[in-house]
């Protein structure tokens, strides 16, 4: 075989890896994933709301004519005690207008609880998807229970996004693994001191269908967005902010400016 013949496969296996890369918007993401965070920022539970959100949406828009219809399922979340102390629970006001009368909140005493709540909801395809938070590696989140999470959700169409509060990364066969940290958010555009969309830096270290990578994923109004990591993108020559509406006063207020 030529030596020529090296370069275009490889450009090709390059070109099949980029288009396996997890980007927001995909149709065919995994019903049971975990994301690893530290308990002091909840980014865990932030991302899994975001990624479950924009699951939920690419799923309305797939059903055509039906999306039309609104989704009045519930979403079922559940915490470990250990999860309540160290995070705390779901904030009605904090969460997004469209999940805020949806979400059935479950607080289980120990991870034997949890996990048995959790798969409980996995079986139930009247909820839209479930979300779990377990502190640490307790010794009933084995191998097996992760296999009975992953086997209910596949068999149920029930959508899990488990987060691992303080957790390593141990043995699982959750079919997409995330670690999670809180990130800077980008400027508002019209206002500079107030506070921007929640954004992560997000790392996906194991998926069965896309490949490994780094983003910072943001979730404002307009959905999910991400990004390879790096300095948010400069402002628009010809756009406006507030800085370009109001002209400055130089120490006098503006009622002054317009008795002048």
């Amino acid at each position: 075989m030529s030596n020529c013949a090296f370069p275009s496969v490889a450009a090709a296996a390059l070109s099949k890896a980029r288009e396996g890369r997890w980007r927001p918007g995909l149709t065919d993401q995994p019903l049971h994933s975990e994301i690893f965070a530290s308990a002091g920022d909840a980014s865990g539970a932030g991302l899994a709301l975001a990624l479950a959100r924009d699951a939920l949406n690419m799923a309305r828009q797939s059903e055509g004519a039906l999306a039309e219809v609104e989704d009045r399922r519930q979403v079922l979340w559940v915490q470990d005690a250990r999860a309540v102390q160290r995070s705390g629970r779901p904030y009605y006001h904090g969460l997004p207008p469209d999940l805020r009368h949806r979400i059935i909140h479950v607080a289980a005493n120990t991870p034997e609880d949890a996990l048995f709540a959790l798969e409980e909801g996995l079986r139930c395809r009247d909820l839209a998807c479930v979300i779990g938070e377990i502190t640490g590696n307790p010794r009933a989140l084995d191998f097996t229970a992760s296999r009975r999470l992953s086997l209910t959700a596949e068999k149920h169409g029930v959508a899990l996004w488990l987060v691992r509060v303080e957790a390593q990364a141990d043995l699982s066969s959750a079919r997409m693994r995330w670690q999670v940290e809180a990130a800077p958010s980008a400027p508002p555009r019209w206002n500079a001191a107030a506070p921007g969309a929640p954004a992560w830096k997000a790392e996906l270290f194991r998926a069965a269908r896309h490949a490994p990578g780094n983003w910072i994923i943001s979730n404002d109004e307009t959905g999910l967005s991400a990004r390879t990591p790096g300095k948010w993108p400069r402002r628009a020559a010809n756009s406006q902010d507030i800085g370009d509406l109001v002209p400055p006063t130089f120490g006098r207020s503006l009622a002054a400016v317009a008795r002048a």
